[in-house]
Order: structure tokens, then C-alpha cells, then sequence
């Protein structure tokens, strides 16, 4: 007897004879029934592995040529050999028919800027063996390296008139010792010679005890040649750079009063004349204004405006002046939050720029009097470990290129042009295509302290049945005054993967829910009160159902890793936890860490020596004496921000308590313990593994 069963397996089954009729047909039943279980099996999409991590590809930096037609963008993978993120040039069409490498190797490349005239593209690459300015052909294909710089240039910016390029550039100051150094006889091994530090900022996380150095303003010609410094003086000009109309002169943002180095959030506008060097401060206000940016039709300057004040979170706003400084105005004092990276419209008679609205990345858009309107929304993508608002965009000629970011996909570029969204690239598709992804959802809630409504989502695992009970991972974002939102996470989808639901919220103090919002943590962080914000999550959570409440953990990394650390100083609900380079005691990291200045005049009433108690209060280090939770440490050695003394100094203190702990230390990494590919997959690694030690009835998950 034959039976043919159509499955997606294509099998025939056979069975031989004599055989009763009954037992042919309970046999038929049963194979049917299994081959339909493993048809299924079989066909079942592979879930979020670890190691997919060195196979995700995401757009940045996109840059729209001058007619409008096509964008060039920068294509960022993770290099497997090297452990590397490495970033490619591609370009691509607004019709999506020509889409193809542009700048592509084992090498990198960076900052692409097209020419006024769209004939040239100028990049920054390490394609000979450091960080250089190259320029494109695009009619034929043609690089050349224009420079020979002894340091990383940035800020490249294109002249109007297409001769000139500008950018920025570290230059080593001159350094006088306090001792000359003894002449030592010939052969003789004698130690390193000193360090001497004399300046108030010489550290920097990721880059450590540095010499001093200042940036400077520099231009090269544009079909190569030597650079010329155009600025002077032991100061620092950072930020975007603007041409006037005629390419004589370059306006930039800089601190040069003598005192630069203790005062935060102070800069001001002012030009150089690229014949003379001539230094001209345009403006002269309290606070910062930053980013400045010349319209096309040369008459005003726009620019990003901070108040200075001594608050945790103050937001940046968009001004206009003349050209000379005179006639300031503030255009998007009705947006209650940040508007950055401003753009000209190509009639300067508005500007584009991005502004973040629970949890979501948007374009807006402001007139020169003052009318604000949204363009789109679903900037996002490019912070491939967890999932911070991030994205960019350009625009030309009325199209407007971005990076557009989905909650189960990092970075395409898409398009807006004429009031219609396109999806230009999908980057993913050919591995993520392939992948059940957990569920991102969301979950709006109030808070227990105060009944503030709380904004958060939570990820299911794949093949999710909310009939079952999960294990819960609350996981904390840094800052803390930035945010989450719905986007793509490599770490918490490797989380949802392993069968935990994972959530995570914009808590009080988080961004773009309102200044009122971010300033409700004002010398408050860590508290009770954003404590009570995660804890009415977890409980809202429980009430859908789906939660085991027994099997209960908490994660965080930087200012989540400092709440992770407090929150196990005031319960015991959690099975185990892990603070990823926390603070531990603020009476010590002030003063330890390469923020010292602005996180001293932002975030607390005074230096630590007048306010004792507030600093210990807001310490995880004065709750030790209720900790009992099981509770790991990872920590970057090299850690500037939150120095690894601050993990030393908690790790003792639970091994006196005689609390589970762990010290996770990971040479040659500063406070971005992600940075690289294999660091984020280990970093997950170790908090599945922690956790998994204290889950209890495994056996009923």
C-alpha cells in the first residue's frame, strides 16, 4: 500500500503486507501525526543567535547629492577576523535602480561630503594606514589622498566655491616639565619617565592620560596639497564648520576665554578669514551656541542655542542672527525638548532638524519665523547593542534622505520626497529575513511614587503563548537623561531569544517626554522615586498574566547600572542582577571620572566636600547594609567615565557582606564595553550565564 502525503517534507510512506486493515490505518494516523511534527519542526525560522551579531549590516551618515538624485552612505558591518565595526561608502539612487559600493574594502571610510557641484565626493579614510582626506571623481571612478595629516581630521566641510576643503584637527600643545630628565649613560634600562599632569582636563575616556593637545580649523585645496592651520591658541574648537557665500572666511563654535576648562556649557559663535587668520567673535551670550550654519542664500546663520544653568538637562534651540551677530532670534522655543542637527531648507526660508517625542526620533521642520511642523518620523537603527533613539538625515535639493530604523531591523536608508516615504535599502533581509524575532510591545503605566505616567515596552520571545509564565528581565538605560524607544536590540533580542521577556522603560529623567519630565530627577539620581518608576512596570507586567514572578532579574549598564546597584539596596524581588560599570559611591567618582566639571555644576548642588550627605544619599554604597540579591559586576579597566574603582569598591563590599558576586573586568576597554563585536556577545553571555544560576523551577519554564 501507498499513501502520498502532501507536506512540505515531499515524503511517501510504505507499508508492507499483509498487514490488518486496522493497524494500516492507526499507523497511517500516527506517522501522519508525526511527520506533521516534524514538518513543522523542520520548517520552524531559527531564532536571534549571538553570533548573528558579526552578520548585521547598518546604514549611516547619508548624504544626498546636490541635484536631489542620489545618496551616498556610509555601510557599517562588524569585521569577524578583527572584532572590528568596519564602514564601507555605498550609493544609491532615489529609484532604487542603482545601488552599489562606492569606497569598499578591508579598510574604512568615513564623513562622506559631496562638492557644491555633485562632481566630487571628499571622505576620510584609513585606506593608507591612518586617518586621511580622499576626493572622488564621480564620472570616472578617480580617488585621490589629498592630505598627509599627523592626526584624525574631522568636520570636513565643502567651500561654496568647490576649491577649499575645511576641517578640524588635534595639534599637540608644547609642554614645559617641572624637572628636566638626567641624561641616562649609553645602554642603560632606566624606568619610564614621568607623566606630569598640570591641566584640569587630561583624561578621556576611550583615548586615557592624554598629552595636551587643542583642535584647531584647518583647510586643504581640494585637489590636494598642504594643510594650513587657520586658529591659534591653547583652546578648543570643536563642532561643525559653515563657509560664508564667498569662501573667505569660516565660521565655528569655541570656549577661548582663559577659563574654558572649568566652565561647562559656555561657547560662542566666531569667524576666521582664511587670507588673514583674522579671529572675530560673532557672538557673546551666556551659554553655548553651537553648530552654526550659513543659508543658502547667504543672509542668515542659524545655530543651536543652551542656556547655561546649573540643571541636569537643559534643551538645545534653534536661533537665527545675521552674519554679523545682530538681530538674534529663537525659533523652536515652542518645542518642548531638544531640536539638533539643523539643515537649510533650499530656500532658506525654513530649516530641517531632528527632535526626539516619546521614544521616537522625528524630522521637524521651523520657519524663519517660527512655525514648526513635524516631516516624518522613524529616525532610528544605528545603535546596534541596545536600543537608544539614534539616526540621522540629510537633505538637498527637496529630497531628504534618513536612517530609518524598525523595532525587528537596524538601519535602511529611506527617502522623503514630495510628502512620500520610501524604503531605499534592506540591509538584513537576507539574514534577519530568516529569524522569528522577539515581539517588541508596548506598555504605558503609573508609577507608584506619584502616579507619573511611565512609557515602556516589553520584548516576548519567539513563539511567545501567553499562556505560559516567563522569567522577566527589567534592563535599565543609561544616562540618565537619555531614552529608549521601539527600535532593534542586538542584546535584548539574544535575551528574548533565551526565553526571558525583557523590559525596558524611559523611567523620569529620560528624554523626549518634556523638559518638566527630565528635570524631574534633578539631584535625585539614584532615588526611591525612578526606583518606584521601574518597580510598577515589572508589577504591571505580572498583572497581564504571562510573568513568573518568582524568576525575577534586573540588568543595566552606566546610569542603569548605577539604579541596578540601588535597587538591590532596597529589595529583595530580584533573583539576581547585574550592574554593568556603575557608580557606586558619588562622594568618590566626581572626582575620579573625565566628567568631573560638568557633572559637578549639572547634577549636584555643590563639590562633594560641601555636601556630604547629599553624595552619600544618592550612593548605592550607603544601601549596602540591606543587599542580599546575587549580584555580578562588568567593568572595562580602562573606564574613565565610571572608573572600575567605582565596581572594586562595590565588589568588596559584597564579599564582606558575604553576598554571590562577581567582578567581570575586561582589559583594553573604556566605559563603551560593547564597542566591539565580541565584547557585546560576551557581555550577554555573562548575564544569561549569572542569571541562569539563580533561576528556581527551571524545570517548569
Amino acid at each position: 500500500m501507498h499513501i502520498n502525503y502532501a507536506n512540505p517534507m515531499k515524503k511517501k510512506i510504505k507499508f508492507p503486507n499483509p498487514l490488518p486493515a486496522g493497524q494500516r490505518c492507526f499507523l497511517t494516523l500516527s506517522l501522519v501525526f508525526a511527520m506533521t511534527i516534524a514538518a513543522q519542526t523542520e520548517n520552524k525560522l531559527a531564532t536571534f543567535d549571538p553570533m548573528d551579531v558579526f552578520e548585521l549590516e547598518w546604514a549611516t551618515d547619508p548624504r544626498v547629492s546636490p541635484d536631489g538624485d542620489t545618496i551616498v552612505y556610509v555601510r557599517k558591518s562588524n569585521d569577524i577576523m578583527k572584532d572590528r565595526e568596519r564602514s564601507n561608502l555605498w550609493q544609491i539612487t532615489i529609484d532604487k535602480q542603482d545601488h552599489r559600493p562606492l569606497y569598499s574594502g578591508i579598510k574604512s571610510a568615513r564623513s562622506p561630503r559631496w562638492s557644491p557641484d555633485g562632481t566630487k565626493l571628499a571622505f576620510i579614510s584609513n585606506d593608507t594606514g591612518s586617518q586621511q582626506i580622499h576626493v572622488r571623481w564621480m564620472d570616472n571612478g578617480e580617488t585621490a589622498v589629498i592630505t598627509q595629516l599627523q592626526n584624525s581630521p574631522s568636520n570636513l566641510t565643502w567651500s561654496p566655491d568647490g576649491k577649499w576643503l575645511a576641517f578640524t584637527m588635534n595639534v599637540q600643545a608644547s609642554f614645559e616639565p617641572i624637572a628636566k630628565s638626567r641624561a641616562k649613560p649609553e645602554g642603560a634600562e632606566w624606568a619610564k619617565k614621568p607623566i606630569t599632569v598640570t591641566s584640569t582636563q587630561y583624561q578621556y575616556d576611550g583615548r586615557g592620560i592624554v598629552e595636551p593637545a587643542f583642535r584647531h580649523v584647518f583647510i586643504v585645496p581640494a585637489d590636494g596639497g598642504s594643510a594650513r592651520q587657520l586658529t591659534g591658541g591653547n583652546f578648543n574648537h570643536y563642532g561643525s564648520l559653515t563657509w560664508s557665500p564667498e569662501s573667505d572666511r569660516i565660521y565655528f563654535s569655541a570656549n577661548r576665554s582663559e577659563d574654558w576648562e572649568l566652565v561647562s556649557d559656555e561657547a560662542d559663535i566666531y569667524s576666521v578669514t582664511v587670507s588673514s587668520k583674522k579671529i572675530e567673535q560673532i557672538t557673546n551670550e551666556s551659554g553655548a551656541e553651537r553648530s552654526p550654519v550659513i543659508s543658502p542664500n547667504g543672509e542668515l546663520i542659524a545655530f543651536s542655542k543652551e542656556e547655561r544653568r546649573p540643571l541636569a538637562y537643559t534643551p538645545n534651540r534653534i536661533s537665527v542672527m545675521s552674519l554679523n551677530g545682530s538681530n538674534i532670534r529663537l525659533l523652536t522655543q515652542d518645542l518642548d525638548g531638544d531640536a539638533n542637527n539643523v539643515i537649510w531648507a533650499d530656500d532658506s526660508k525654513s530649516l530641517y532638524y531632528t527632535y526626539d517625542e516619546r521614544g521616537i526620533r522625528k524630522i521637524g521642520q521651523v520657519s524663519i519665523k517660527g512655525k514648526i511642523n513635524q516631516v516624518t518620523d522613524g529616525l532610528g537603527g544605528t545603535t546596534l547593542g541596545r536600543p537608544y533613539l539614534s539616526g540621522s538625515f540629510h537633505a538637498n535639493n527637496k529630497t531628504i534622505a534618513f536612517t530609518y530604523g524598525q523595532a525587528d531591523r537596524p538601519a535602511n536608508i529611506a527617502v522623503f520626497n514630495e510628502d512620500k516615504l520610501k524604503i531605499l535599502t534592506s540591509l538584513n533581509e537576507d539574514l534577519l529575513g530568516h529569524k522569528t524575532l522577539g515581539e517588541v510591545n508596548e506598555i504605558i503605566y503609573k508609577s507608584s511614587f506619584d502616579e507619573q505616567e511611565i512609557q515602556g515596552w516589553y520584548i516576548t520571545p519567539p513563539d511567545f503563548d501567553p499562556s505560559k509564565k516567563y522569567p522577566l528581565i527589567l534592563e535599565i538605560h543609561g544616562g540618565p537623561h537619555l531614552a529608549y524607544g521601539p527600535h532593534f536590540s542586538a542584546e535584548l533580542q539574544i535575551m528574548a531569544a533565551a526565553g526571558y521577556v525583557v523590559f525596558y522603560n524611559n523611567y523620569r529623567g529620560s528624554l523626549s517626554y518634556g523638559e518638566d519630565f527630565a528635570l524631574l530627577l534633578q539631584y535625585k539620581y539614584s532615588s526611591k522615586e525612578d526606583f518606584a518608576d521601574h518597580m510598577s512596570g515589572i508589577d504591571s507586567l505580572i498583572d497581564l498574566g504571562f510573568i513568573d514572578e518568582e524568576n525575577l532579574f534586573i540588568a543595566g549598564g552606566s546610569a542603569g547600572g548605577i539604579a541596578t546597584a540601588y535597587a538591590v539596596g532596597l529589595t529583595d524581588r530580584f533573583n539576581a542582577a547585574v550592574a554593568a560599570k556603575p557608580v557606586i559611591n558619588w562622594l568618590s567618582k566626581p572626582l575620579t571620572a573625565d566628567s568631573m566639571v560638568g557633572q559637578i555644576y549639572h547634577q549636584f548642588p555643590g563639590p562633594p566636600w560641601e555636601h556630604v550627605e547629599h553624595y552619600w544619599k544618592r550612593s548605592p554604597l550607603s544601601l549596602m547594609g540591606n543587599v542580599t540579591t546575587p549580584t555580578m559586576l562588568i567593568t572595562g579597566e580602562n573606564d574613565r567615565r565610571t572608573p572600575i574603582s567605582e565596581t572594586e569598591q562595590f565588589y568588596q563590599a559584597l564579599r564582606l557582606r558575604g553576598v554571590d558576586s562577581a567582578m567581570v573586568r575586561l582589559p583594553d576597554t573604556s566605559h563603551g564595553i560593547a564597542s566591539r563585536p565580541s565584547r557585546l556577545i560576551s557581555k550577554v553571555d555573562h548575564i544569561l550565564a549569572w542569571f541562569e544560576r539563580y533561576k528556581t523551577d527551571k524545570d517548569k519554564q
